[in-house]
């Protein structure tokens, strides 16, 4: 059906050992994204963001709960790997995305792992680099790019898998002020269902049609009216939150 879950999480928890235990992260989480939703995620640092769309991708194995891609509960690494093809993950730093020496070979490689054609793979490439305005970067060092540039060729990575889904991990991090606005122009213009990790109320607010926020290894649904980014003296007043109108 169309409007399936594309992948759902149920009562998810995770934790990482330590020296002094368990440091549990996920708590019971239960969450699903359907095609369309465009979705920002904020939580302070260190509160398990990276960590639930790690668990998502299954880079991490949940401690109990179930993952689903289209209804299908995922357990081995075999299971995962279509959910990796349909789920294209931005990393945080570019420079863990982009591990080959040209642009073309990065943006490349995803539709070749899709069984497609070294030709067709190469035509994918260049329609993706072409369309996030990177015409004549396919050529182009890796390692030569800007922090700008890098960003935009890890998305054009993912997007040339045509996945059905998106997470995006901190994807203003590093950029100028050009760079960034180019990003919100391609997000905003993309109709790919997407959760974005960001600090930048200003940047989801383009990007996303809803916000959630995760503390305390939870995930909590906020309206997208009530999100702002200024600062009060009372607790978490840089999160998401309502003030009562008084008339």
């Amino acid at each position: 059906m169309a409007d399936q879950d594309i992948f759902e999480l149920e009562r998810v928890s995770f934790a990482y050992r330590t020296r002094d235990g368990w440091r549990h992260v996920l708590r019971d989480v239960t969450f699903a994204l359907r095609p369309g939703d465009k979705l920002g995620l904020y939580g302070p640092n260190g509160c398990g963001k990276t960590t639930l769309f790690r668990c998502i991708t299954g880079l991490e194995r949940c401690r109990r709960g179930i993952v689903r891609f289209h209804g299908k509960a995922l357990a081995s690494e075999r299971d995962f790997r279509p959910l990796r093809c349909a789920v294209g993950y931005v990393l945080q730093n570019a420079d863990d995305q982009l591990f080959f020496p040209t642009v073309l070979e990065d943006v490349a490689f995803g539709p070749l792992n899709l069984g497609m054609s070294a030709a067709k793979a190469k035509e994918r490439a260049m329609e993706t680099l072409a369309r996030l305005g990177l015409e004549g970067f396919a050529g182009r060092l890796t390692h030569h790019l800007s922090g700008g540039e890098r960003k935009l060729a890890s998305l054009a990575t993912v997007l040339a898998m045509d996945p059905e889904a998106l997470l995006l991990d901190e994807p203003t991090n590093g950029l100028d002020r050009d760079s960034r606005a180019r990003l919100i122009g391609i997000l905003a213009a993309l109709p790919t269902a997407r959760i974005v990790v960001s600090h930048d109320w200003d940047f989801l607010s383009q990007v996303a049609a809803g916000f959630i926020t995760m503390a305390d290894g939870k995930l909590t649904a906020t309206a997208p009216t009530i999100a702002h980014a200024h600062m009060h003296a009372h607790p978490y007043g840089d999160a998401p939150h309502a003030h009562d109108i008084v008339d």
